[in-house]
């Protein structure tokens, strides 16, 4: 393979029981067999975390040093990410988290996504007979999912983890009764005039006096307490989830979701009855040899990422000594097939049928590059049943006008043995619906359903329903190198644009040769739909417009990007770290 250089994207670096699934299987898609065991169980590599803020990253890696494994040092990480960037994550929201069991060869998702209440159906955000529009929505009870995270962390820890539950919470608690320093980036949230604008963070007597004392924004370096949040893992680190699914704790976020505007329909039901559903990856066969598993849907990542790196396989320049920005076109392609399908086809599949096989089938990608759209065309999702000699797919829904918004994180850990987590959790947009309970924030992700439920006289599939999960773009992934080796753990925040980020960093290592460093600072190029959003306020990305102008694509010019790739690679020398310069976080090895 041929790495990028010397122009565009290259010029950024000279500038800066579960279901268990074996990863070295060569189907297509995960199946649920028994994990054969490994000949050598030494894992000589060390140790890593990779996360947004240093604070939960050491959290992490004392998780670590005092013995406990990849899932344990998430559920750690995480607990303090919620608090010291609660417009990313955290308690009221939910997540996915794809765990590699080394020893048993074996992976498993542990899907936290958010559902719909019971009552919930697919005119969620039709009022007054016109469908909402989206800061509305976001910022109403009805955007409240019930959230997963807290039953994510007990369903993964009982499954796999090693360390006592309730030592991992100690590190948020003791942050959230002594104090933790705002960081910039949060205070950089909470004073953009736009975004507080549109928020009701200052409305909400609760949330002001927390994020606006005095009417002022919280300043970087204000030290900020939180005893409710402390409390609230107090509750769940002595009693499990019952702690936060039921009793006065769940009344407190029943009363918060119905509060106006347009209070949503959530009862103690919904958040009692609430379940983690552990699912398998779907993993996909490069043809570089490279095994490369995610989530499935709801989760985009199986799908999506699977399909942008192997029609890109097929797209890029096969002759030597080419234009090197064919390279950055061929993926730019890559994506606009790759998002066309995701859109159309990825939804919650246990309620609406989703094609994951035939969408990541070598058949339909070799076939599907041959659909490439010309820079001017209009991006559209292609048919595999139609391919695969099945009855057409693409008729049965209306065409998806989904808008996410971004406030997400990613976390992503090896572990002494070797084990790894690639997690990512969400609240949706920035600080969620701007409604707390228990010292957290509630989650707005039911605006990640389409709000239209109907498009051309179809049903959407990504449409509201009854205890249904929206769609994400989240997708934690791991790879695996043609031995059945571990290689990559990467993911990213970022909305609809996670597709993309996460893209760049498969493409830039595994195809451009890249470090996991250099790959998450590259400019990011997002082409999802009819114009090609670019990064221009990094080194490498004014020229990579340019280049892509020049092929006759509508650029978008873009700065403040919202990505925050966290990614290990594993090399013959150790591992690997990257942390996004775009945010406030860190790759830190352990030995």
């Amino acid at each position: 393979m041929r790495p990028l250089t010397g122009f565009a994207f290259a010029l950024l670096i000279s500038a800066c029981a579960p279901h268990t699934v074996p990863p070295a299987a060569t189907t297509t898609e995960a199946q649920a067999t028994a994990p054969e065991a490994l000949g050598d169980l030494s894992w000589t590599k060390g140790g890593m975390v990779a996360a947004a803020d240093v604070r939960a990253v050491e959290a992490g890696l004392k998780v670590l040093r005092d013995g406990g494994n990849a899932v344990d040092a998430a559920i750690a990480v995480h607990a303090v990410l919620g608090l010291v960037e609660p417009q990313s994550s955290g308690l009221g929201g939910g997540g996915f988290m794809v765990y590699y069991d080394r020893a048993n060869d074996a992976l498993t998702v542990f899907d936290g996504r958010e559902t719909a209440p019971a009552a919930a159906t697919a005119d969620l955000f039709i009022k007054d007979g016109k469908v909402m529009e989206f800061v509305p929505a976001w910022q109403s009870g009805r955007s409240v999912g019930v959230p997963g995270q807290i039953a994510l962390y007990k369903a993964a820890h009982e499954a796999a983890g090693r360390a006592d539950w309730a030592s991992l919470f100690q590190p948020a608690i003791d942050l959230a009764e002594d104090g933790f320093e705002v960081s910039p980036k949060l205070a950089e949230a909470l004073a953009e005039p736009r975004l507080r604008g549109a928020i009701r963070l200052d409305d909400n007597p609760v949330t002001a006096a927390y994020f606006y004392p005095d009417g002022e924004p919280l300043p970087a370096g204000f030290v900020r307490t939180n005893p409710a949040y402390a409390a609230t893992l107090a509750a769940v680190a002595q009693d499990g989830p019952a702690a936060f699914y039921q009793g006065p704790l769940a009344a407190d976020i029943v009363a918060a979701v119905a509060e106006g505007p347009d209070g949503g329909s959530m009862t103690l039901d919904d958040l009692a009855n609430y379940k983690v559903v552990v699912r398998d990856a779907v993993c996909g066969e490069l043809q570089t040899g490279y095994k490369l598993c995610s989530a499935p849907p709801p989760s985009s990542g199986g799908v999506a990422q699977n399909l942008i790196m192997g029609l890109y396989e097929y797209l890029k320049p096969k002759a030597k000594d080419v234009d090197e920005s064919l390279y950055l076109k061929a993926f730019v392609d890559a994506q606009r097939l790759g998002y066309a399908d995701r859109d159309h086809y990825v939804a919650d599949a246990d309620h609406v049928p989703v094609p994951t096989a035939d969408l990541i089938d070598p058949v339909y990608i070799k076939a599907r590059a041959l659909e490439a759209f010309a820079p001017g065309e209009k991006a559209t999702p292609g048919d595999p049943g139609v391919v695969l000699g099945k009855e057409p797919l693409r008729p049965m829904w209306g065409e998806d006008p989904t808008e996410p918004g971004h406030g997400t994180t990613h976390i992503s850990i090896i572990d002494l043995d070797g084990n790894a987590v690639s997690m990512t959790a969400t609240v949706e947009a920035a600080f969620g619906a701007s409604r707390m309970a228990g010292g957290f924030l509630l989650n707005n992700e039911l605006t990640d359903f389409s709000r239209e439920p109907t498009k051309g006289g179809k049903p959407v599939a990504n449409a509201p329903g009854p205890n249904k999960r929206p769609r994400s773009s989240m997708s934690p992934t791991i790879v695996f190198d043609e031995g059945g080796d571990l290689f990559m753990v990467t993911g990213s925040p970022g909305g609809n644009s996670i597709v993309a980020y996460v893209a760049k960093t498969l493409v830039g290592v595994l195809e451009w040769g890249k470090t996991a460093q250099e790959a998450a600072a590259l400019p990011n190029v997002i082409a999802r739909g009819d114009t090609v959003g670019v990064e221009v306020d990094v080194a490498g990305g004014p020229e990579t417009a340019q280049a892509l102008r020049d092929f006759g694509y509508t650029v978008e010019e873009r700065t403040g990007e919202n990505s925050g790739l966290h990614l290990i690679v594993v090399r013959e020398r150790g591992l690997e770290g990257g942390a996004d310069p775009r945010r406030e976080g860190a790759a830190t090895p352990i030995r």
